[in-house]
């Protein structure tokens, strides 16, 4: 069960022929369960995305209705997931942790006044960090309006992207082959700017 879980993406082909448009309501749950629990970094995102779409451009799923799912999913995970922090999270912050402390809590505040809104959106496009990102925006009390504007405006373009390179590109295997690394690559490019203003500033 847990080798399915994890190569779900892999599975997805022969899940459609069988069981059809019951696939939308499982891409659903994977995509919301890896977004809204934070324990659960771990399952397909990026691969299950391109191979939705990939199924997609074959004809057996309607792009979008996957897309709409999708960032659907994807919205309400990142709900989850910050409300979870914004009610629970600073409890982890106290002065007995040693390696959570007050004025960790402090600086992760300061960050996300500044940045928030990029981090959220640009999250979406790296694996594990995509997952803990909405729970750090909960934890630093990112005013939830804004939060939910970047988390939506994220959420479609990584969907767009994603389900339209399967849908038009599935069958390429330089791109299959190298998803993760790819989309890592282009997310941290975005990335940067906010690096260099970070290191500018400690300097």
């Amino acid at each position: 069960m847990l080798d399915f879980v994890l190569h779900l993406d892999q599975h997805l082909t022969t899940l459609v022929e069988h069981h059809g448009v019951w696939v939308y309501g499982l891409v659903f749950a994977v995509i919301f369960c890896e977004t809204g629990l934070i324990i659960m970094p771990f399952l397909p995102g990026d691969s299950l995305l391109f191979i939705t779409g990939a199924i997609a451009g074959s004809g057996h799923l309607d792009p979008w209705i996957a897309g709409a799912v999708i960032a659907t999913a994807a919205l309400l995970g990142d709900n989850l997931n910050y409300w979870i922090g914004r009610r629970y999270g600073t409890r982890l912050f106290n002065e007995h942790s040693r390696w959570l402390r007050r004025e960790h809590l402090a600086r992760t505040e300061a960050f996300y006044a500044h940045h928030g809104g990029k981090m959220v959106m640009l999250a979406r496009f790296v694996p594990l960090v995509r997952t803990f990102a909405p729970f750090v925006a909960g934890i630093s009390h990112m005013p939830w309006p804004v939060f939910t504007g970047f988390s939506l405006l994220g959420a479609l373009l990584w969907t767009g992207l994603l389900v339209s390179l399967g849908y038009f590109l599935g069958n390429v295997p330089l791109l299959r082959d190298h998803l993760e690394v790819i989309i890592l690559g282009v997310a941290v490019v975005m990335l940067l700017p906010i690096l260099f203003r970070l290191l500018r500033r400690r300097a």
